[in-house]
């Protein structure tokens, strides 16, 4: 049994100097790949030196809807240049935040719509991280459209008509921690009825801890546990979860010209 965890965070302070332990715990709960989404640009630059380092770890690159207040020209043709590394499998994440508002809306759907139009140059998904900004994020994917490769909703948390919504617009959706926790009933639902094939895993640690975890450190590790409460939504087994997320992971990610067996 082989899961991808989709994304997470490997590249931030909580796991420096503990990367090599990070990835060991995980293989020992079956996380075999990890995407490490790089938001700024020291999580950019640690999360290539992590990709090149290890070959089962990847590289999503982006400016974050926090950061979106100093996007300019100059960051603009420093993410081109970055988002050419081979390991880099998709730009993001991306979109809209409006918990915390670090920058105005207008200027978080202008960053948006250029990072969106970016990946398209560059033939990449995109990734998109949405806070309280749900219906804005659907309009603006919509009017700006999906390159061939598609695009990622991170640590999906909305009701499964609105997922449904957005996977009509070609986008997969990704599941954290998130969707173990009691009370998240819409997420679960979403989860239990959505097609298996727009469905990934994802832990975003160190965020976000699944249940049995909650509250603590979130680890790479985790993703396991998220596999697990699909799999009992779903009524699957295990095995089934893990094999069509892990597929879908390298599918939508373009990995998927390597072999079975291979980590």
């Amino acid at each position: 049994m082989k899961i991808f965890d989709t994304h997470t965070h490997l590249n931030v302070e909580e796991f420096a100097g503990q990367e090599l332990e990070e990835i060991k715990l995980a293989q020992d709960m079956a996380v075999t790949k990890m995407n490490i989404v790089g938001f700024d640009k020291p999580t950019i630059e640690q999360a290539l030196v992590l990709a090149e380092k290890y070959p089962q770890l990847y590289a999503t690159l982006g400016w974050h809807p926090t950061e979106a207040g100093s996007y300019n020209d100059a960051v603009e043709t420093y993410l081109l240049d970055k988002l050419k590394h081979p390991k880099v499998v998709a730009l993001g994440e991306i979109g809209l935040d409006y918990h915390w508002m670090t920058a105005s809306k207008e200027v978080q759907e202008a960053v948006f719509r250029r990072q969106i139009n970016l990946s398209k140059e560059l033939n990449l998904p995109f990734v998109v991280h949405t806070r309280d900004a749900l219906e804005d994020t659907y309009d603006i994917i919509k009017s700006e459209g999906l390159g061939a490769r598609g695009g990622i909703m991170h640590s999906y948390s909305g009701t499964l008509a609105m997922a449904e919504k957005f996977m009509d617009l070609g986008m997969s959706i990704s599941f954290s921690g998130v969707v173990t926790f009691k009370k998240a009933l819409d997420i679960q639902k979403a989860a239990q009825h959505l097609p298996l094939e727009k469905i990934l895993v994802e832990t975003d640690a160190p965020y976000l801890a699944p249940v049995p975890k909650r509250g603590r450190l979130n680890h790479p590790a985790y993703t396991r546990y998220v596999v697990e409460k699909i799999a009992e939504l779903r009524q699957l087994s295990l095995e089934e979860v893990a094999a069509t997320t892990y597929a879908n992971s390298l599918r939508i990610f373009g990995l998927e010209e390597e072999h079975e067996g291979k980590n």
